[in-house]
């Protein structure tokens, strides 16, 4: 067996292993997934605080905007985590966090907002990766 070929029957060994399609993109799926539930589980506790910030940048019906970003986030998260419909609820979430990253974060010659700003741009390439390749062996997708 040459060189080439041992590597390329490595490669098809690790493309079945559930090391690579089951637990890597699961994990991959809560750690994404995390944030968005956290910040929905934030917005619930300070209602008022997040209208209001919301309000201060200027988005219109400030109460729905609070409603719609709090379902996206948990349900979004929870859906994500558990692979369900995952592809768009990726696509949904990573188009939200660019929105997001666009709408609160624009002021870039602060640092923070610099930050937050390139973590939604990030967490939207994650989610595109999401999009582009699935949930995994260990998701309700696969299951159907």
């Amino acid at each position: 067996m040459s060189y080439s070929d041992a590597i390329a029957e490595r490669a098809e060994t690790l493309s079945k292993s559930l090391l690579i399609n089951g637990v890597a993109p699961l994990a991959g799926r809560v750690l994404l997934a995390a944030i968005f539930l956290l910040s929905g589980i934030s917005k619930i506790s300070d209602p008022a605080g997040t209208i209001g910030y919301i309000n201060m940048v200027g988005l219109p019906f400030p109460s729905l905007s609070y409603g719609a970003a709090v379902v996206t986030e948990i349900v979004g998260g929870g859906a994500l985590i558990l692979g369900f419909q995952t592809r768009i609820v990726a696509l949904v979430l990573a188009l939200f966090s660019i929105v997001t990253a666009v709408t609160f974060h624009n002021n870039l010659s602060d640092l923070n907002q610099f930050i937050h700003f390139f973590k939604n741009i990030a967490m939207a390439g994650g989610l595109l990766q999401v999009v582009a390749f699935g949930a995994g062996r260990l998701s309700l997708d696969a299951r159907r």
